[in-house]
C-alpha cells in the first residue's frame, strides 16, 4: 500500500484549502489565514520593524489573498504565494511612506564620507540588517523574495526548492545571482558620487 509523503500531503490540504476559499467558503478563508499569518508577520516584522505598520500592512497582505485567490494557479505553494505578497507589499509601504529610508541614507552617507568606525559598535549587527533591507528593493523581486527566505527566514535550499516547484540545483543557482546582484547594488550604493562644498 503506497503513502503519501508529507510534502505530497501538504500539498493536498494546501490545494483543497484553495479550492474551497475559491468555492467562496469563508470558514476556508478563516483557517488559511490562521495557518499562515504567523509565517506573514514574521516575514513583516522583519523588514518593516514597526507593530502598527505591520498589522496595517499584514490586513492589506490578506485582503490581497482573499481577492486574488481566484487567480491563483497552484503552480507554486499556497505559502509561497503568501510570502511574494507580503514582501512586495512591505517595500510598496516603505516606498510610500519612506519608512527609514531618510534615516540609513544619512548613516551611509556619513560612512562614504569618513569611512567606517575603527571599531564596531554594538549595534553592528542591527546596521548590517539596515542596509540590507535598503539594498533588498534595488535587486528583482525573485531575487529578493528568495534571500529573504533563505538569509532572513532560514529556509533550506530544500524547502526553497519545495515552495518554488523548482529542483536544488536551480535554487543554488538563484541564490548565487541573487547574492551576486545584492553585491553589485552595494558597490553602486558607495560609489555614489559625494559632493564637494564649492570653493569660497
Amino acid at each position: 500500500m503506497l503513502t503519501r509523503s508529507p510534502i505530497n500531503q501538504v500539498r493536498l490540504t494546501e490545494l483543497e484549502m484553495v479550492r474551497r476559499v475559491q468555492s467562496g467558503d469563508q470558514a476556508a478563508f478563516r483557517d488559511l489565514v490562521e495557518r499562515y499569518q504567523t509565517k506573514a508577520f514574521s516575514i513583516i516584522h522583519r523588514i518593516l520593524r514597526n507593530r502598527q505598520d505591520m498589522e496595517d500592512v499584514a490586513q492589506i497582505v490578506f485582503t490581497k489573498v482573499y481577492f486574488g485567490i481566484h487567480g491563483f494557479d497552484c503552480r507554486c505553494s499556497l505559502l509561497s504565494w503568501i510570502c511574494k505578497i507580503a514582501i512586495n507589499e512591505c517595500y510598496t509601504h516603505l516606498r510610500k511612506r519612506r519608512i527609514r529610508i531618510a534615516e540609513e541614507s544619512d548613516e551611509f552617507d556619513r560612512e562614504s564620507r569618513f569611512g567606517p568606525s575603527p571599531l564596531p559598535g554594538p549595534d553592528s549587527a542591527t546596521a548590517a540588517r539596515d542596509l540590507l533591507n535598503k539594498l533588498l528593493p534595488k535587486i528583482p523581486e525573485n531575487d529578493r523574495w528568495m534571500l529573504i527566505m533563505k538569509e532572513v527566514e532560514g529556509h533550506s535550499v530544500s524547502e526553497l526548492a519545495e515552495m518554488t516547484g523548482v529542483s536544488e540545483c536551480s535554487v543554488k543557482t538563484k541564490l548565487f545571482r541573487a547574492r551576486q546582484k545584492l553585491i553589485k547594488a552595494a558597490e553602486q550604493l558607495a560609489q555614489r558620487p559625494v559632493l564637494e562644498p564649492a570653493c569660497p
